[in-house]
């Protein structure tokens, strides 16, 4: 007799830590971000090898993200991933271990991690979660330290394939694992005066206080086309590296475009065109797809939720 799963809501309505992508940033993978946004990148200073690599190449890190303390931000990422389970949690919208889809996204994760330490020494320290929030949002993330989640709405209103949703959290993933978010607010503080360039660059400055003190500008912050195109780039070698099928990138986004129809999702509103996505991603079929013909491929092949319930 099987054993039955635990109620699993899936259409609450949940807080985004801090509400955390408003104002998001430029990515289409949802409608806010701020955690793969802003503190996206509280990682590790692994600059890109120097020596000749198969896969994508997208050059070194910016000295900017010296400015932002990893540590701190992972931190804050950490609590305030736990305060959406939380909410999630009384509101019966967060998926149980048993679940199949959130089984489903924890073998997935378990196929990508492994290639993350290549782009950032610190991912091998994460403590990585997976966590499948019951809300119809189209929306994902990755927070600093590897705190990763999909909505439930992403994963049944676009009927996602495996390798779909391979795509999806390669890409979420590397945005963190860039430090695109640190970047930026390094950038920024520069700018703003807060420290001075040439300290910065040196790492020197109460970074820490610094941070503190930013509050709610980093809720502002955006990603640029070149941040979204190099987490296409990353997210898809990550995936084929995985054994899913990079070319799932255009039909991805294919599907994404079909959602945007009509009124446009607001995940899709700050974004550049799908069709400019799609080509950028064919011409970097090359780079990955032997990558993908020399890796194993998953033992068990999961489907999307059903378009008429919740239960799968």
């Amino acid at each position: 007799m099987s054993t039955p799963i635990p109620e699993f809501v899936h259409d609450a309505t949940i807080t985004t830590p801090i509400d955390l992508h408003r104002g998001g940033c430029r990515c289409p993978l949802h409608r806010r971000r701020l955690f793969t946004g802003l503190l996206a990148g509280a990682a590790a200073t692994a600059a890109w090898p120097a020596l000749a690599r198969e896969g994508v190449e997208v050059g070194g890190n910016s000295k900017f993200t010296k400015l932002v303390s990893a540590e701190e931000i992972e931190g804050a990422a950490a609590a305030q991933y736990q305060q959406m389970r939380t909410e999630a949690s009384g509101k019966k919208a967060l998926a149980p271990a048993s679940h199949p889809q959130q089984q489903r996204l924890q073998a997935i994760a378990d196929r990508l991690i492994p290639f993350t330490y290549e782009w950032n020494r610190r991912a091998r320290d994460w403590q990585w979660e997976v966590s499948l929030i019951g809300s119809k949002e189209i929306n994902a993330f990755c927070m600093p330290g590897g705190k990763i989640a999909f909505y439930y709405g992403i994963l049944q209103q676009l009927q996602l394939s495996d390798s779909e949703v391979a795509m999806i959290m390669g890409h979420e993933m590397a945005h963190a694992l860039r430090e695109h978010a640190r970047e930026r607010m390094g950038k920024q503080m520069a700018t703003q005066g807060v420290i001075g360039i040439g300290a910065a660059l040196l790492g020197l400055g109460d970074v820490g206080r610094t941070v503190a003190n930013m509050g709610g500008q980093l809720l502002t912050l955006k990603f640029g086309r070149e941040d979204e195109s190099e987490a296409d780039l990353v997210g898809m070698e990550l995936a084929a590296r995985a054994g899913y099928d990079p070319r799932s990138g255009v039909t991805l986004w294919q599907k994404m475009m079909e959602a945007s129809k009509g009124a446009p999702p607001e995940f899709l509103s700050t974004h550049p065109a799908g069709n400019t996505r799609i080509r950028d991603i064919e011409a970097s079929l090359p780079k990955v797809e032997p990558l993908y013909a020399r890796a194993p491929r998953p033992a068990r092949q999961f489907g999307p939720p059903s378009l008429r319930n919740s239960a799968g």
